[in-house]
């Protein structure tokens, strides 16, 4: 067994306890080991990547214990991208969190901030439906402590409706697990697909545990109807902590994918196409909800929460028709989608720092509104979906994969619709912030001069997330064949099955 399978679990749930019990008094050591921690998950990260690049599915056996008995790990190459994507988000998050200080205005925020990778990677890398579920709860602890980091009361009432919201997800994940061992007889995700594909469950049940975890998964993706906890979650909690939270919807898409493609994948006798005709009008119904969401927003936060849920029902309407080409381009939009949100939350803490406010209203121009205004527009631009940015390109992509009868009217009427939408929300925002503040004539108190500049390091992170959105574009070549490997590897699941339940059966043997 590769051991370096289970590090980027391992190494954070070891970092984060000696933070919180060793480090919580003394902020700059707990900067230095939060940093080193994310740095050496980076590492990591990508030399699981370059291991995953060869197509081959590698498991890790916690205790040495064979499948579907013991609990696995599996490494193949959408979790080794999921896993680099989390670590670049994080070391871009951590780093702006430092440079801003909003690390310190709270003991304990660089423990919750290592304990919610170890959920996050814990989430991409188990094999296991269970287990799963356990990392989805990490998560859901982290979170709300990061979610609640420096106080305030519409942060604590935010707060409580996630938690609240994520609970009654919790509590349907376990009714959906107990119904899946009820049918199959195991929760290990190679072996349900196993028992689902011999047509040896119970159909009935099946078809009931597939739609209640994609209840499930749609509420951790802010699936319309179950989006409504997002924006006034993303949009209370600290812009940095916000911009992590990019991947935390990803990995509610994610577990879409894999638990649907494998363990429930299409055109099996038990759920058939189930999935993707309740996902495809959902998905259609999330960009609308976003697009409306984002032309009708008055601030600048919760603008840029109902944009993520846009994005989010343009990725799963890809997803939705569960084929190699449209995985393809999914994958790519997620790329894209991620990095542009956290892009646009680092920009818009910079903004509100120096504004005061994030209403969507004239006021005097901050120092460097030109360094912000293009940043903003950048990540805008990337957003929305406009050329020559990896937005553009995705959605591109996502329509010729939506190309075909049946599927094409609704779907490119509801990407080019919400699109529209979405450049004129995201238009009257800049222009109300950095365009028509250049024209006001700012108040002796308050002179443009005298507002605090940005330093070269609380601006790099949002530069390097657009400088990746940039790159996201330009090599779009090699992603892409990457991603086309990826997708072919996702359906055909016979070598991800075979090599998690190769020991048990040499063992059986």
């Amino acid at each position: 067994m590769n051991h370096w399978i289970i590090a980027p679990v391992v190494l954070p749930a070891l970092i984060a306890p000696i933070i919180a019990f060793i480090m919580r008094h003394d902020v700059v050591l707990a900067r230095v080991a939060s940093v080193a921690s994310t740095i050496a998950l980076f590492a990591i990260s990508v030399a699981l990547t370059i291991m995953a690049a060869s197509g081959e599915t590698q498991v890790y056996f916690l205790g040495n214990w064979a499948a579907p008995f013991g609990i696995v790990l599996v490494l193949d190459r959408l979790s080794a991208m999921m896993l680099l994507l989390t670590s670049i988000l994080a070391l871009i998050v951590v780093t702006h969190s430092i440079a801003t200080g909003w690390d310190a205005k709270g003991r304990h925020f660089h423990a919750l901030f290592q304990f919610q990778l170890m959920g996050i990677c814990g989430a991409f890398l188990t094999g296991d439906a269970f287990n799963l579920f356990v990392f989805f709860e990490v998560l859901l602890i982290a979170s709300y402590g990061l979610m609640i980091h420096s106080g305030g009361k519409q942060r604590l009432q935010a707060g409580l409706q996630y938690v609240v919201m994520n609970l009654a997800g919790s509590t349907l994940f376990l009714f959906a697990l107990g119904s899946l061992y009820a049918a199959t007889g195991t929760l290990n995700i190679a072996d349900i697909a196993q028992v689902v594909q011999s047509g040896e469950g119970d159909e009935a049940i099946i078809r009931v545990a597939a739609i209640l975890l994609l209840v499930v998964f749609g509420i951790k993706a802010a699936l319309v109807p179950m989006h409504f906890w997002l924006p006034a979650t993303y949009s209370n909690a600290p812009a940095p902590i916000a911009a992590l939270f990019a991947i935390m919807t990803k990995v509610g898409a994610y577990a879409i994918i894999r638990i649907h493609t494998i363990a429930f994948a299409p055109g099996n006798p038990e759920t058939g196409n189930l999935i993707g005709d309740w996902l495809f009008p959902a998905s259609l119904l999330t960009i609308a909800v976003g697009a409306i969401g984002v032309l009708g927003a008055r601030r600048l936060m919760p603008l840029l929460s109902y944009s993520v849920i846009g994005s989010m029902g343009t990725l799963l309407l890809a997803v939705s028709v569960f084929e190699q080409y449209a995985m393809t381009t999914a994958l790519y939009y997620l790329l894209h989608s991620t990095l542009s949100a956290a892009a646009l939350y680092l920009v818009a803490d910079l903004v509100i720092s120096r504004r005061g406010t994030d209403a969507l209203t004239v006021r005097t121009a901050t120092a460097q509104n030109g360094l912000f205004a293009a940043l903003f527009f950048a990540a805008a631009i990337a957003m929305t979906g406009m050329p020559p940015l990896s937005g553009f390109l995705g959605k591109l992509f996502v329509m010729d994969a939506l190309s075909g009868p049946g599927v094409i009217g609704w779907a490119w009427s509801a990407i080019l619709i919400g699109s529209l939408m979405t450049i004129v929300g995201f238009v009257r925002a800049g222009s109300q912030i950095f365009w028509k503040s250049t024209s006001i004539a700012p108040d002796e108190d308050t002179a443009a001069t005298d507002m605090p500049r940005v330093s070269a390091l609380q601006a790099a992170p949002a530069m390097v997330a657009v400088a990746l959105l940039m790159a996201l574009a330009a090599f779009a070549g090699p992603v892409t064949n990457y991603l086309e490997a990826t997708s072919a590897q996702l359906f055909d699941s016979s070598d991800y099955i075979n090599q998690v339940l190769a020991r048990a059966t040499e063992e059986a043997k």
